[in-house]
């Protein structure tokens, strides 16, 4: 499952980065495209506005296939407060925007990509090509949530992937 996992998420930090160049954050001193996953951050990095949450929340496996069959659901949290130069009343804009930039980058065709294992870049070796495909379901969009001087929503969306042999 984690290299469904780190698949997509390659995947649509590159999309959304070509989507919104301007759309970053600063990680430990790092300027990265506006897309983390929260079980690979530090807590503190999890409450940074303006930028896609990624959370992994469920998941189950279909044994009943020639190859098990992964589902995972991958929600996105995500906020905004609009622009200080607006005073914040373009915060309803500005999470329309977020949802644009997310539809465009989880719906652009293909839905789909080549499995990669990613493990051995700790270790400095290249990234691997695995031998199935991930591939994934329409964003669903939840409601909007008015926390204080932000606006702020969760979507899901579906990531699909075979189970390959000694794969965790």
């Amino acid at each position: 499952m984690q290299n469904a996992k780190d698949t997509f998420y390659e995947v649509l930090r590159g999309r959304l980065a070509a989507l919104n160049s301007y759309r970053t954050i600063v990680l430990r001193g790092v300027v990265r495209p506006g897309v983390l996953v929260e079980e690979n951050e530090l807590v503190s990095a999890v409450a940074l506005p303006d930028c896609f949450r990624m959370r992994w929340a469920v998941s189950g496996v279909d044994a009943n296939c020639a190859m098990p069959t992964v589902m995972l659901e991958c929600e996105f949290e995500y906020e905004t407060a609009g622009t200080a130069m607006n005073a914040g009343m373009d915060r309803g804009r500005a999470l329309a925007a977020m949802d644009a930039e997310l539809q465009a980058a989880v719906n652009t065709l293909p839905r789909s990509a080549p499995k990669m294992n990613y493990a051995g870049l700790v270790n400095g070796a290249p990234v691997a090509v695995m031998s199935t495909s991930i591939w994934w379901g329409e964003v669903v969009f939840g409601k909007t949530v008015i926390k204080e001087d932000r606006l702020a929503r969760t979507a899901t969306v579906v990531v699909m992937s075979y189970q390959e042999a000694g794969e965790l």
